[in-house]
């Protein structure tokens, strides 16, 4: 602070005075021998406030800036620039008086300004060197006075500065300067620098009101700043309600978010976006390769990091090095930490034409003494930068960690609609297998009394009857037995969705060999062709269950190619990356795929009983034990030519079913 004048060696000097590390410093210069009526800040409050409030956009506020500084202080070259994430200085304004080398649009590489200068800048933001050619002097210490190396200077406007900088500024050819720091959120953004081909000095008034021109600078750009972001987020925000409202309305699937892909792809202003459920993408836009997104979202989902963002994913993921042409910047939440589960956007590669003030490779390097020495030449140095995106702005990041956590409280919710679902539907399919074989025994007793009766009336009144009524009974008679299979295989179906599953390792060869000799010893009229193909797999099953799916499937096979002159019947093995199985084929009256949903239903038959008969829950069994042991069924037919029946088993059950491990030989001789 300015603390008055004090009249020193025949005249009068300025005082500044403030206190650093328990000590006070005063300084002394020679007060200027004309002073203006009046004080440069209140013109820059007045005037210039008003102008820097509505300029449009951040680089006009440093151009005008650029332009109010040089006519205040009268410097031949001023300029506002901004550093980038990694250092460099980009000049975004600029005034210039005539014979001074303009620079804007020139980026100044970081090592111009070492990290211990840049720290300097935040705590003392104003610094004038009125002539690049002074002698420094040291301090003296009083007899009885301190170190003079345990003084700090930081904050003194008087003091001497790096050699260093005072080389650059001779090589620059400006022996005078000033530096105003623009501090924005509490970092260093940028800074306003001027530069004079002769020294020149600056009065005291005139610092004061640079000084509080970089405050007023800093307040507007911030301000800018500040609105553009809140537009920004405010913007995201209704995009991210959107979609949100759109996964909630359909079936709350992470899937579902690609309903709307240009909505997606605008949120981020992406080119490509992709949806990752373990080993399912769906995709919208341009995106690598599905090799390489699966690979790259497992990759992120590792990370345990609920949000990843990079505008140079080559540089940290080698496998994504080709495809920068789609996916040199990627923007991923990470859904699930147990799953890979993961939305992912993308940006292609931008190649940058930058033009540096000077060849940014060349840093600062000791000489043989040891001394630093800085840059030489400032001439225009033009690089091509690839390899990266556009960045991902923070409005953009703090968008998806938004639409992370809303889609997380979906999915949630929606798992707990469903397990209320479930829990509700296995209350009642209990209650219906309960109700299903209560009803099934229940009726088996009628059935037999039925046919006993029409038995015990043919025998006793059957020389009365006439031949009418014998047919009448023996049609009860049929309805009755028929009736019977029907309540038996009920009762059968029934009891496998009741029964334990007692799980051991069941031999599909010995299985398929024992059905094929008692088949062929029942059908010893019929001419049969069966062909078995060698390596029928080894499975993890519950081998009486096992043997009744595989029992209705051989047996359907011969049932439905009863009409052909030879029976041909295939079984073959099947095996994939779900598990392992088989697939049985005949040469009979096949059916007509667009009724294939419909054969594993109970009582769906796709013939008439009197062509073929059957009670219809053959398939209905087959299909129950097979999915009970976590696997899959499958049909293929076509009319006239045969049909092909499958199953497929997991390689690997859940170790809760397996209560013994051994192999059950077959033998139905």
């Amino acid at each position: 602070m300015q603390i008055g004048f004090l009249p020193l060696a025949g005249g009068t000097y300025s005082c500044w005075a403030h206190r650093i590390a328990g000590r006070l410093i005063v300084e002394c210069e020679p007060e200027p021998s004309e002073r203006s009526p009046e004080a440069p800040i209140y013109g820059v409050v007045r005037d210039l406030l008003p102008r820097l409030q509505a300029a449009p956009t951040v680089e006009a506020i440093a151009e005008l800036a650029a332009q109010e500084l040089q006519r205040l202080t009268g410097f031949g070259r001023c300029l506002v620039y901004q550093f980038d994430e990694d250092g460099h200085g980009e000049v975004l304004g600029e005034a210039l008086q005539p014979g001074y080398e303009g620079y804007k649009g020139l980026r100044f590489p970081a090592s111009d300004i070492p990290q211990q200068a840049r720290e300097l800048y935040l705590s003392n933001r104003f610094r004038l060197i009125p002539d690049a050619g002074y002698e420094p002097v040291p301090l003296i210490a009083a007899a009885d006075g301190p170190d003079p190396r345990d003084i700090d200077l930081s904050q003194a406007f008087l003091r001497s500065v790096s050699p260093v900088h005072l080389e650059y500024m001779r090589n620059m050819g400006t022996p005078a300067s000033m530096s105003i720091s623009i501090v924005v959120d509490g970092r260093l953004w940028g800074l306003a620098s001027c530069h004079h081909h002769s020294p020149r000095n600056l009065s005291p008034d005139m610092r004061v009101a640079c000084t509080h021109f970089g405050q007023l600078l800093s307040m507007q750009i911030d301000a800018k700043r500040t609105t553009a972001l809140v537009a920004e987020r405010l913007e995201l925000r209704k995009q991210t309600l959107q979609i949100v409202a759109s996964v909630a309305d359909n079936d709350a699937s992470l899937r579902s978010i690609l309903d709307d892909p240009a909505m997606l792809l605008r949120m981020a202003c992406a080119t490509g976006a992709a949806v990752v459920l373990d080993d399912q993408s769906w995709t919208v836009g341009d995106v690598p390769p599905t090799d390489v997104l699966l690979e790259l979202a497992g990759w992120i989902a590792g990370m345990g990091r609920e949000v990843y963002e990079s505008s140079q994913l080559a540089d940290q993921h080698s496998a994504s090095t080709a495809w920068t042409n789609t996916a040199a910047g990627v923007l991923a939440i990470s859904i699930s930490q147990v799953h890979r589960h993961v939305i992912l956007w993308f940006r292609p590669e931008i190649v940058q034409t930058v033009t540096w003030a000077g060849d940014p490779r060349k840093t600062m390097q000791p000489d043989a003494s040891g001394r630093i020495h800085p840059r030489h030449s400032f001439d225009s140095w033009v690089e091509q930068i690839g390899g990266r995106s556009a960045p991902w702005s923070d409005a953009e990041v703090s968008a998806v960690g938004e639409l992370r956590q809303a889609l997380i409280g979906i999915v949630l919710r929606r798992a707990e609609e469903l397990a209320a679902i479930a829990n509700e539907l296995g209350r009642v399919n209990k209650e219906l297998e309960a109700f299903s074989y209560s009803v099934s025994h229940d009726l088996r007793a009628p059935m037999r009394h039925i046919a006993g009766y029409v038995d015990l009336v043919m025998d006793t009144e059957g020389q009365a009857l006439s031949v009418r009524a014998h047919r009448y009974l023996g049609h009860v008679k049929d309805a009755a037995a028929f009736a019977g299979q029907l309540v038996d295989a009920l009762l059968d179906f029934s009891r496998m969705g009741r029964t334990a599953l007692k799980i051991k390792v069941v031999d599909l060869n010995l299985l398929v060999d024992g059905l094929v000799r008692e088949f062929s010893s029942s059908e010893r009229e019929r001419k049969i062709e069966w062909h078995i193909e060698p390596g029928l797999p080894k499975v993890t099953a519950d081998a009486l269950l096992l043997q009744v799916a595989v029992r209705n499937l051989i047996g359907n096979a011969l049932k439905y190619s009863r009409k052909r002159g030879i029976s041909v019947v295939h079984v073959r093995p099947m095996l994939d990356n779900s598990g392992q199985g088989i697939e049985v084929e005949d040469n009979g009256v096949g059916f007509q795929m667009q009724y294939v949903s419909k054969l594993f239903n109970v009582f769906q038959r796709l013939h008439q009983s009197d062509e073929f008969e059957g009670t219809g829950i053959g398939l209905a069994n087959v299909k129950r034990i097979v999915e009970r042991h976590g696997g899959r069924v499958w049909a293929k037919g076509v009319p006239g030519q045969g049909a092909t029946f499958g199953f497929m088993l997991p390689s690997i059950l859940p170790t809760t079913l397996i209560q013994a491990q051994s192999e059950i030989p077959f033998d139905h001789a």
